[in-house]
């Protein structure tokens, strides 16, 4: 099979074209034009959560990572040890700078020849320039592999149901991935990736393939009382399981641990990285000065807002605000040490009054 480089393109306009034909409703999030919904947001969201649910993630960055020396040059940039990977296996790490803030989050995923990182959108240029001002003399060539692949998601509790009736099987692990095919119509990348907090996978599909592939998967999962899904229900549940997004509770001056990173992204025992040593000082000698958290909000409130305590000191601020059919006015955002006491209420500041109440994540 080939790699993620040695395919065929295809122009954006095609995919946006097939998606707004099956109503999708765009709209542009972080400078990319994303399918917002499918006319139902309530509907997805169950689909979603309870259910399955058939997403279009194309507009994440993906790159690809080539050369002798790229297993030992990724491991050196990245928070999670990605030299004790086999071909088949992945991880979630942080790329971060020498003061260990944040570039970007990504997936890590060993091929028989190649890396492949998966990482948020609007980033491609600051990750790859990142990891370019660090090759030297390293055997290294890194690919942006978006505009050969689509990346479709299933997600929700069915997803397993939904490969089976593909003939496929789930990898076994969080992470794995195998190469595979759709009932012969094209070979795909199947890797298992729960992305809103329940079951479900992701596929690489060829650009050349992709519309036939969403046909396929769009038959199966409507078998299963599934359907297509967009950002606004993808955002709804990603927030009710608590999960940081960058360029929402994590940016270019959060510390991995702000964002409850430790034990998904970070491997304390690979040796050494760029960022290592800040990082390893915070898990030994202390803690760090603000972290994630939920609250619960008693109306409607702006992403960026203030809170104050009963001292009225800005303590926290909203990263994400969603309205849950579950939950209600729900969001995710940051607060000092000290003040991440669940049940603890915090006022409003401008420009909206209102109370937000901390909550465990995830919402429960």
């Amino acid at each position: 099979m080939r790699g993620l480089t040695n395919y065929d393109l295809m122009p954006d306009d095609s995919l946006t074209d097939f998606l707004a034909q099956r109503g999708a409703r765009f709209g542009v999030v972080a400078g990319e034009s994303v399918a917002q919904n499918y006319g139902d947001i309530k509907a997805e969201y169950r689909a979603l959560t309870e259910t399955i649910g058939l997403v279009d993630l194309s507009f994440r960055g993906c790159l690809a990572v080539l050369g002798d020396d790229r297993v030992k040059f990724i491991n050196g940039q990245v928070t999670n040890d990605v030299a004790g990977l086999k071909p088949g296996q992945g991880c979630y790490a942080a790329l971060v700078n020498a003061k260990a803030k944040m570039q970007s989050d990504l997936h890590v995923y060993m091929l028989d020849d190649e890396l492949i990182l998966d990482f948020e959108f609007g980033l491609l240029d600051t990750v790859k320039a990142r990891l370019e001002s660090h090759v030297v003399a390293d055997q290294v060539e890194l690919v942006d592999a978006s505009p050969h692949f689509g990346l479709l998601s299933l997600q929700g509790p069915k997803t397993p149901d939904v490969l089976a009736s593909l003939g496929l099987v789930l990898p076994g692990e969080l992470f794995a991935h195998i190469k595979t095919s759709i009932d012969d119509c094209c070979e795909i990348y199947l890797i298992n990736n729960s992305r809103y907090g329940t079951s479900g996978c992701d596929l690489y599909v060829p650009v050349e393939y992709w519309v036939n592939a969403v046909e396929h998967l769009a038959k199966a999962v409507k078998g299963q009382s599934g359907c297509l899904i967009g950002w606004q229900a993808t955002e709804i549940a990603r927030v009710e399981a608590g999960l940081p997004r960058f360029g929402a509770e994590m940016d270019h001056n959060t510390l991995p641990p702000e964002a409850g990173l430790e034990t998904r992204a970070i491997s304390y025992t690979k040796g050494c990285y760029i960022g290592q040593e800040i990082i390893a000082r915070i898990r030994t000698y202390g803690r760090v000065n603000r972290s994630l958290v939920g609250y619960r909000l008693d109306s409607e409130l702006a992403v960026g807002t203030d809170l104050l305590d009963d001292n009225r000191m800005v303590v926290g601020k909203l990263t994400s605000v969603v309205h849950s059919p579950k939950w209600g006015w729900i969001a995710l955002g940051l607060v000092k040490r000290g003040s991440e006491i669940s049940g603890k209420v915090f006022t409003a500041r401008k420009p909206a009054q209102g109370q937000a109440v901390l909550s465990e994540l995830p919402f429960k």
